[in-house]
């Protein structure tokens, strides 16, 4: 039996399959999914003590975030700096803090086996605060060990009968998520950017290396297609 317009029920009939498709040409479609926005800063080698650095603030092929070089896809996903693309709203679920290195003399990734580059990760790890900036308004997150990618250092270093070391250390899996729970909302055309904070007691980026810092933020998008 059907009601009003001809051929859609007002009660659905049980084990419904597809559902009707309205008569009228939509004017705009949703797209929707998961997605991870990314962005590194640079950390050359020396003081880092009583700093605030901005995360999310250089886009793709601009130079900046410590870089002398512009950021490439492998540095950050963002597109312009700052902000998330008008018409796409992001809601914010998990949050993570990579900590790598490489030597100052090039780009290359460089392992973490030796005591400089060790101390550098736990000194960073355990003197790192990250928190949102929404241009008038700072919020802190959380310590930098308790993001997910930065649960305290892992792995195993040996040293050879060459005196070489072998193995590699690294800022395993997080123990915590950031926002499992109640996700950050950032709607379409928003400002926002992520601060790297350290403490007055923070020791010194070694010599020897730069360290790296890649914050990741996993969420849901919702993109909004207009097509009439």
């Amino acid at each position: 039996m059907s009601y009003g317009s001809p051929g859609i029920p007002l009660i659905a009939p049980p084990n419904v399959g597809i559902p009707p498709v309205p008569f009228q040409q939509p004017t705009n479609l949703f797209r929707y999914g998961e997605q991870a926005i990314w962005s590194t800063y640079l950390l050359p080698a020396g003081a880092i003590k009583d700093s605030s650095n901005r995360l999310f603030a250089t886009p793709l092929g601009q130079t900046g975030q410590g870089f002398t070089a512009s950021m490439s896809i492998g540095e950050t996903s963002i597109k312009e700096g700052g902000r998330i693309p008008a018409g796409v709203a992001f809601d914010c679920f998990g949050l993570s803090c990579q900590i790598f290195q490489c030597a100052t003399t090039a780009t290359t990734i460089q392992p973490t086996d030796n005591d400089e580059s060790i101390v550098n990760l736990l000194n960073i790890q355990n003197n790192g605060i990250l928190s949102w900036d929404f241009t008038q308004t700072t919020v802190d997150i959380c310590p930098v060990h308790m993001a997910g990618a930065g649960g305290g250092a892992f792995g195993s270093v040996s040293t050879n009968a060459a005196a070489a070391s072998v193995g590699n250390m690294n800022n395993g899996p997080g123990t915590v998520w950031m926002y499992r729970k109640h996700a950050i909302a950032l709607p379409g055309n928003s400002t926002f950017s992520v601060l790297l904070r350290f403490g007055s007691r923070a020791n010194d980026v070694g010599a020897t290396y730069d360290a790296l810092v890649k914050v990741s933020l996993l969420g849901y998008y919702k993109s909004v297609i207009e097509i009439g």
